[in-house]
């Protein structure tokens, strides 16, 4: 009984501690352990792997931009340049990006091609990267991190995979290291109340809704100029037919 008390007790005096450590923590500090999830492997050697997935939730890219704003003493010009060019790097209105990080302690990593190695479930569905930083693909040992890209939209109705959805699993295989021990890595994110939509307010909407309505018109005209050839090529060859005719006719 005396034991069981103890362990009650421990327990009790690590639930104060990591509340007082969380409540002690920035706001950005609070808002990366929700988004950013951890998992470490250490064999009977000693040689370890950990492992980290962030999530770039709207929460999270909004507070990192605050964080950045308020270390760098920004202006909210500056603020706003900055969030419009990491939000055109994430390309968030066409895919989820997820930051991943190793720390090899251990034997060395052949992670490459790196969009074999990691897959998202959304539901019952896998869907395979659609973009990755290269570097993954490459052997190392150490630290090494970057991000991930997965479609956001279904490629042939264009639905938005992830409406509807409580959350979504990152998997990495087994063969990513020997420490796993053959078993599949994963982290899972509940982004039932996560909107991106949020992040597209004020100047920095207005920008990317320009450069979205460029790029389109851009699109179309180079569509209209190959419909254009095509025409061309079309009455080129009706002429052509017509003209043998013509000289058929006349024979």
């Amino acid at each position: 009984m005396k034991k069981k008390l103890g362990y009650i007790i421990t327990a009790l005096c690590l639930a104060i501690l990591w509340g007082t450590i969380a409540s002690a923590a920035s706001p950005f500090d609070q808002v990366l352990l929700r988004w950013t999830k951890t998992r470490k492997f250490v064999d009977e050697d000693g040689a370890n792997l950990e492992v980290k997935a962030t999530y770039y939730s709207a929460e999270f890219i909004e507070a990192l931009v605050q964080k950045e704003a308020k270390d760098n003493l920004w202006t909210q010009q500056e603020a706003d340049n900055y969030k419009y060019k990491f939000l055109s790097t994430l390309h968030l209105d066409e895919m989820i990006p997820i930051q991943i990080e190793f720390i090899n302690n251990g034997p060395t990593m052949h992670l490459g091609p790196f969009d074999i190695m990691a897959k998202l479930r959304i539901g019952n569905k896998i869907y395979k990267a659609t973009e990755y930083d290269k570097r993954f693909n490459f052997k190392f040992q150490g630290k090494k991190e970057g991000l991930i890209f997965f479609p956001r939209y279904d490629e042939k109705t264009g639905k938005d995979l992830l409406k509807g959805q409580s959350n979504v699993r990152l998997e990495l295989s087994a063969n990513i290291s020997p420490i796993t021990d053959g078993k599949d890595t994963s982290f899972v994110w509940d982004i039932k109340n996560d909107n991106p939509q949020k992040l597209y307010q004020g100047t920095t909407a207005t920008r990317i809704e320009t450069d979205r309505l460029l790029k389109r018109l851009e699109k179309l005209r180079k569509d209209k100029a190959e419909e254009e050839a095509k025409l061309k090529a079309i009455n080129d060859e009706i002429s052509t037919i017509q003209n043998r005719l013509d000289e058929l006719a006349r024979q």
